[in-house]
């Protein structure tokens, strides 16, 4: 006989006081009670939320379950009550639809982000990191790590793979803030969207007409139209800034709150790779997907049918206790890899050997520099990103040092 299904009728919206690094309180309990359950959207649909590991990543991979932003009328946190369509994502944004789509646009890129090309750019990563450490250092014992440290350098690097001139690159980060943040009206949103919109068509338009030597470039001499380019380099540039800019803020903060793995780290440089894995693991900043069932399908022997929306919790996940032995601890001596940071499936990051590469050199770059770095509030007054942002992170990060 099955077990019957746990029922959470609201998304946590919060984590626990003093805990931000570890996913609400209620999503931990509801995995705990088991993997799978029932979760009533805002909007009255009935759908499931899955939380354990096996499961999330047997989803991820399942063709069964789509991406489609067509099929994404339910939001876990926002009441879409009489919404009834969708149009479907614009040319080139791939991370939003399905095969055979999704492949057209994905595979022209993957060879522009191997492991072997991701590091061959550690060099210029270390140059850039370089520099704004300097400044850090020229500025005063105290910055906010976030604006001087943790945003500018994956926005650099994705800006000059994909060709946007430095003089652009201030308003092109302005404006993925606004709109990636979760804490702006919708006016200021659509304005931030079309904002990006218009000035990559123009980019596009250039790369056209006088290519250099970068990713857009590239891809123009191809079959694929200036709104396919638009639509491409729009998921590049969000997706490879910020995601990595709240890991590299939201990961210091977690090493700051744990001076023991911190020390460890700054005593031996052959844990940081595993460090950057754990701590990818441990904070989870891309914590919540959604898939649409196309078919009836089985899972842990529930039956979702079909039109049914699944939530997936991949910071519960990474925190399950099957998968990851203590899983709520940071231990940057862990061996069992295999975390779903980056998802799983045909929507695995593509980006996700730069974001690494980045990781492996700013963190140790700024433990170094700054032997005495510590925040400079009350761990209780950084300010966080609501839990309705897609991407989990930090707004602010006070930090001094001694001079």
């Amino acid at each position: 006989m099955t077990e019957a299904l746990h029922t959470i009728t609201t998304m946590p919206a919060a984590r626990r006081p003093g805990c931000p690094f570890d996913p609400p309180a209620e999503l931990v309990e509801a995995r705990r009670r088991g993997p799978i359950s029932h979760f009533t959207f805002p909007d009255g649909h009935q759908g499931r939320l899955v939380t354990g590991y096996d499961l999330v990543r047997s989803v991820l991979a399942d063709p069964r379950f789509s991406s489609r932003k067509e099929l994404m009328l339910h939001h876990p946190l926002i009441d879409y009550s009489g919404l009834t369509e969708i149009p479907p994502a614009p040319p080139g944004e791939f991370l939003l639809m399905d095969e055979p789509r999704h492949s057209r646009y994905r595979k022209p890129l993957v060879g522009k982000f191997t492991v072997r090309r991701m590091r061959l750019l550690t060099e210029r990563v270390e140059q850039i990191t370089t520099e704004h450490l300097d400044a850090m250092e020229k500025a005063g014992p105290t910055a906010d790590l976030v604006t001087a440290f943790a945003k500018p350098i994956p926005a650099i690097v994705i800006c000059e793979l994909l060709g946007v001139p430095y003089e652009d690159r201030g308003r092109f980060q302005e404006n993925i803030d606004t709109f990636m943040s979760g804490e702006v009206g919708d006016e200021e949103l659509i304005a931030a969207y079309t904002s990006v919109q218009q000035y990559l068509a123009e980019l596009v338009a250039a790369k056209r007409a006088n290519p250099t030597d970068d990713v857009l470039s590239d891809l123009t001499d191809s079959d694929l139209t200036d709104e396919e380019l638009k639509g491409m380099a729009l998921i590049l540039l969000s997706a490879g800034f910020d995601t990595t800019a709240n890991m590299l803020a939201l990961g210091t903060f977690a090493l700051l709150q744990h001076p023991e793995q911190l020390a460890a780290l700054r005593a031996d440089p052959t844990l940081t790779d595993p460090a950057v894995e754990e701590l990818l693991r441990y904070l989870s900043v891309a914590k919540t997907f959604q898939r649409v069932a196309l078919e009836d399908v089985e899972l842990n022997g529930h039956t979702i049918e079909a039109g049914t929306t699944v939530l997936l919790s991949l910071n519960t996940a990474n925190r399950d206790p099957e998968r990851f032995p203590d899983p709520h601890t940071l231990d940057l001596h862990r061996q069992d890899g295999g975390h779903l940071a980056f998802s799983h499936g045909i929507h695995q990051c593509l980006g996700q050997q730069l974001a690494r590469v980045e990781m492996r050199v700013a963190f140790p770059a700024l433990l170094n520099r700054f032997p005495t770095l510590r925040l400079a509030v009350p761990a209780e007054e950084v300010a966080l990103r609501p839990e309705i942002a897609d991407i989990y992170g930090i707004k602010s990060l006070p930090v001094t040092w001694d001079a």
